[in-house]
């Protein structure tokens, strides 16, 4: 029973900071998810390229930075947050549900509205070069990533710096770790861990847990590659 009261409390203060004007809360998601789906229909504002998408688990609307998307096209969507309630002011139009990613290959910066509190991946927080862990099974994020296969179900050691932090979702704390090394161009400079210990953006972690490979938690939310239960060490 207190470990439900601590859940529900925690949830609470999440959706508590995630208000900013002229728009409704945010729920508590995990963000770096994946969607895929055919585009329906397209509906184009000043700043946003809003789409009603076809998946594997029905329609869903999304949105994401302006952009040319044709109707019937096969898209991806990456660095998902989900929203709940969001009213568009140039559409005349609330969503109960939307999804806001950005497209492969665009411009690295966050697909959300002004004013939303989560932390973008690339936020200026300063220098990423870190040392590479030492002891067994250390490896950077641009190793995992890169051999994730032969990594698959295996444990790792990772050092470096967070880059962005979401507390207390699903029983977790999700984290996104950087060190330097590989690239934003095939996505192999990062790498999600998902973690009981707390931290905050900008820390330089050490981070020991399992590789999972292909995790798909439904509705469209998918990960190529992350660590999952890991321990951090400062």
């Amino acid at each position: 029973m207190q470990s439900l009261k601590r859940l529900f409390a925690a949830a609470s203060i999440v959706i508590a900071t995630l208000v900013f004007a002229g728009e409704s809360p945010a729920p508590a998601t995990p963000e770096g998810t994946t969607i895929k789906g055919e585009v329906l229909e397209v509906l184009d504002t000043d700043s946003f390229t809003y789409l009603r998408l076809k998946t594997k688990d029905g329609e869903i609307w999304a949105a994401t930075n302006r952009a040319s998307v044709s109707k019937g096209a096969e898209i991806t969507l990456e660095d998902v947050t989900v929203m709940k309630n969001f009213e568009s002011k140039a559409l005349k139009r609330t969503f109960p549900t939307i999804m806001f990613g950005s497209l492969p290959g665009a411009q690295r910066k966050s697909a959300l509205p002004p004013g939303h509190a989560s932390v973008p991946k690339d936020k200026d927080i300063g220098d990423v070069h870190v040392a590479k862990a030492k002891g067994a099974n250390a490896k950077t994020v641009s190793e995992i990533v890169t051999n994730s296969a032969q990594l698959k179900d295996k444990p790792v050691l990772v050092r470096g710096k967070v880059v962005r932090y979401n507390r207390a979702i699903l029983g977790k704390n999700w984290i996104h770790l950087r060190d330097g090394t590989g690239s934003s161009h095939d996505d192999t400079d990062d790498i999600l861990v998902t973690t009981a210990n707390e931290a905050k953006v900008g820390d330089v972690v050490t981070a020991k847990g399992v590789v999972r490979t292909d995790k798909d938690f439904g509705s469209g939310y998918a990960y190529k590659v992350m660590i999952e239960n890991a321990t951090l060490q400062r």
